[in-house]
């Protein structure tokens, strides 16, 4: 793990990437793995029967918003040829950002001061669909933020180098006909360093690879600390 960072982004105040309104109390935890034996029984691979399992858990705990996901294995990927590999060591099954499931056309807000770096619409089936990635400077070291599964409309108007200040809405959540056909939520993700990639860049790694990922996605809880 990158200690410089991860020690400065420690060192930061609580970040917020939906309404700073919701509480505490407004998020609960959820287990979208594959040991989650619930999900055996739904068809997860229906974007609407996965957005009711998910809505169902929230009202269960008097929540709005549901998380999680981070270095998650899934079965939820096998559904696309874009993840699913028969070998279990070259299978894109694991989470690397987290996710924040709440309704489609929710606000998202920048947690700290950005310029935006890239976007992109990632149109491949389970995909981001439209994507922003936000570059942050602390203290000199530079690193990103990556947000998927967006509103087209996120994208318009939008321009590389363009910059915000912390807490400016940046985007809108899409919902399954835009999103990569899934439930409506979030894909929030820090990565240290963004290689060649433009609008883009892996949520979902293989086993094989985690070690690279580990280091270089870092927890997303050291910005918005949930648990």
């Amino acid at each position: 793990m990158n200690k410089t960072l991860e020690n400065l982004l420690l060192s930061l105040p609580k970040t917020w990437v939906l309404e700073p309104s919701f509480t505490h109390n407004d998020y609960v935890a959820l287990d979208l793995s594959k040991s989650n034996q619930d999900l055996t029984d739904i068809n997860v691979s229906s974007s609407e029967t996965l957005e009711h399992y998910i809505n169902n858990h929230k009202k269960k705990h008097g929540a709005k918003v549901a998380f999680g996901g981070y270095l998650e294995t899934r079965n939820i990927y096998q559904r696309s040829t874009y993840f699913k590999d028969t070998n279990p060591e070259t299978e894109r099954n694991i989470h690397l950002g987290l996710d924040l499931w709440l309704a489609a056309k929710t606000p998202i807000y920048t947690p700290l001061d950005a310029e935006v770096h890239s976007f992109k619409n990632n149109t491949n089936f389970g995909d981001y669909g439209p994507t922003i990635i936000l570059k942050h400077t602390i203290e000199g070291v530079d690193f990103y933020t990556l947000y998927g599964h967006l509103s087209l409309e996120s994208l318009q108007d939008l321009s590389k180098g363009q910059t915000f200040k912390k807490g400016a809405q940046i985007a809108t959540l899409g919902d399954a006909s835009v999103n990569g056909d899934y439930a409506p939520h979030l894909h929030f993700q820090i990565i240290v360093d963004i290689q060649d990639f433009v609008g883009d860049y892996p949520g979902v790694c293989s086993k094989k690879d985690l070690e690279f990922y580990k280091t270089n996605c870092l927890d997303p809880e050291l910005m918005l600390r949930l648990e």
